[in-house]
């Protein structure tokens, strides 16, 4: 069994600042992905870019330098791979977290390898980074599960030529349906809402509403899935219920914060707002040397914090950890029992 200071649950953007953070404050640092580095910007479209300029998706204070201001999906995947290597940032990629045993300062992180190997990892402190990728708001729907119906949307070729329902109103769900229109799909856009969301790119919203408008991209507002069918959508609305073809549906209606291994080590979430409890000034759950950096920090409301905010989170739990400030217990980078 192996001791480090701190374990930080996952590899995404936060999860790699708060390991610089505490690699800078000297502590021994492990970070553990049950996916590869920053798994969910791989799991964003193909052609994506970023509504946030290069700057403010940066960490470490590792310049992200760019031709133009606002960076692609393969930008920023190839930006935090430096990342990791420019700082030595000791990851574990494919090896999901089991449990979070004990009490500080004296925690122990199990963790299992997708060979089955378990390990397990000794240390004073834990951040929780997992974000919310792989936690999608499921319908609860007949045939949610079919394999023509995915979470996430990646690129429009598999489309051509045939009928895509697209669910949500959010920025996901209007640029998937103006992708796939460009791409050669008929397009159909289901949302229980009587508009789009409020948070709509400035750029994009004109866009898909004069695609609408002129018939290109067709549109069942004020909507509800009610059964996936292998070649049909069943919707129920104000003209009742009707059928829209679907050779492919993409059930863009976000992710929930992924708490389940918050839970299990015994923090409190709330019910109505989905936030952990935690101290807000230094990020540390009711479990003592638990701690959680990112969208986590927001609950149910996962427009509160981006990689823009979270990125500095880790900083915050570094000078509690240290001690800086006399803010708590500080932390020696030295096993417990040597």
């Amino acid at each position: 069994m192996n001791f480090v200071d701190v374990v930080v649950i996952g590899a995404g953007p936060c999860g790699l600042a708060a390991a610089i953070s505490a690699m800078r404050a000297g502590l021994s640092v492990s970070v553990i992905d049950k996916g590869p580095v920053v798994s969910t910007i791989v799991h964003y479209p193909t052609y994506a870019t970023f509504f946030s300029t290069a700057e403010k998706l940066s960490v470490g204070g590792l310049p992200f330098i760019l031709a133009d201001t606002k960076p692609t999906r393969k930008e920023a995947l190839a930006y935090y791979r430096g990342v990791v290597r420019h700082f030595g940032i000791p990851v574990r990629q494919f090896e999901t977290v089991v449990a979070i045993e004990g009490h500080a300062p004296q925690l122990v992180i199990r963790s299992r390898r997708r060979s089955g190997v378990e390990r397990a990892t000794r240390c004073r402190a834990v951040i929780v980074a997992t974000g919310y990728f792989g936690t999608p708001n499921l319908l609860g729907v007949p045939g949610e599960a079919l394999p023509h119906v995915s979470h996430v949307y990646h690129e429009a070729h598999e489309a051509f030529e045939q009928d895509a329902v697209v669910v949500g109103g959010g920025n996901s769900a209007a640029e998937a349906a103006l992708d796939l229109w460009r791409t050669g799909a008929r397009v159909t856009l289901v949302h229980f809402g009587r508009e789009w969301d409020k948070r709509i790119k400035p750029w994009v919203l004109p866009d898909v509403t004069n695609r609408m408008r002129e018939g290109s991209i067709g549109a069942a507002w004020e909507s509800r899935v009610v059964e996936i069918r292998p070649e049909v959508v069943v919707v129920t609305g104000p003209d009742g219920i009707q059928e829209i073809p679907a050779d492919h549906v993409y059930l863009l209606t976000g992710f929930a914060p992924d708490t389940a291994l918050l839970q299990a080590t015994g923090v409190t979430i709330d019910p109505t707002t989905g936030i952990p409890h935690h101290d807000p000034a230094t990020f540390e759950t009711n479990v003592r040397g638990v701690y959680m950096v990112g969208v986590l920090v927001a609950g149910y409301d996962a427009n509160q914090v981006f990689i823009e905010n979270g990125r500095f989170h880790g900083d915050r739990i570094v000078a509690h950890l240290t001690g800086s400030g006399r803010v708590g217990e500080v932390l020696v980078s030295a096993d417990p029992d040597s």
